[in-house]
C-alpha cells in the first residue's frame, strides 16, 4: 500500500505496477520528476488538458470514487480499499451504454467465475 507521496514511494510503486513503455500523464507533483517513462505533465492551475496529456480520466475515477464513499458506504476500510476502487474501475470501463446490457453481463460473470471471497475473508476473520 502507498504509504507517503515521496518520490522514491511513488516511483518504486511506478516501476512495480506500470509497464516499461506506458505513457505517464499526471499533474505537477514533484515526485515525478525524473520517472523512465514519456511523461507528460497537466498544469491544473493553467489548464486541465495540453495536447495528448490530461487527467481527465482518473478525476473522473476520483468523483465516481467519492460519490460512492459518501452516497452508498459512507466508510471504506483499508483492507478493502482496492475492492473499492476496482468496482469503479469496472463500472467505468464496462458501463457505456453503448456496449449492450447482456453483453455486460457477460463481461462481468467472466470475470467473476471462479473468484471467491468467503465471509471470513471479507470480516478479517482468522482461523
Amino acid at each position: 500500500m502507498l504509504l507517503d507521496t515521496k518520490a522514491d514511494t511513488i516511483q518504486s510503486e511506478l516501476a512495480n505496477t506500470i509497464c516499461a513503455s506506458s505513457i505517464l500523464c499526471t499533474d505537477e507533483h514533484r515526485s515525478y520528476l525524473g520517472v523512465p517513462y514519456a511523461h507528460f505533465v497537466v498544469n491544473h492551475s493553467a489548464k486541465f488538458v495540453d495536447g495528448m496529456a490530461h487527467t481527465n480520466g482518473i478525476e473522473s475515477v476520483w468523483a465516481v470514487l467519492k460519490r460512492g464513499f459518501y452516497g452508498v458506504y459512507h466508510q471504506f476500510s483499508e483492507k478493502h480499499l482496492q475492492r473499492y476502487v476496482d468496482e469503479v474501475t469496472y463500472r467505468l470501463n464496462e458501463g457505456n451504454c453503448k456496449v449492450h446490457t447482456i453483453d455486460r453481463i457477460d463481461a462481468l460473470i467472466r470475470k467473476t467465475n471462479g473468484v471467491r471471497l468467503t465471509y471470513a475473508n471479507l470480516i478479517g476473520a482468522t482461523s
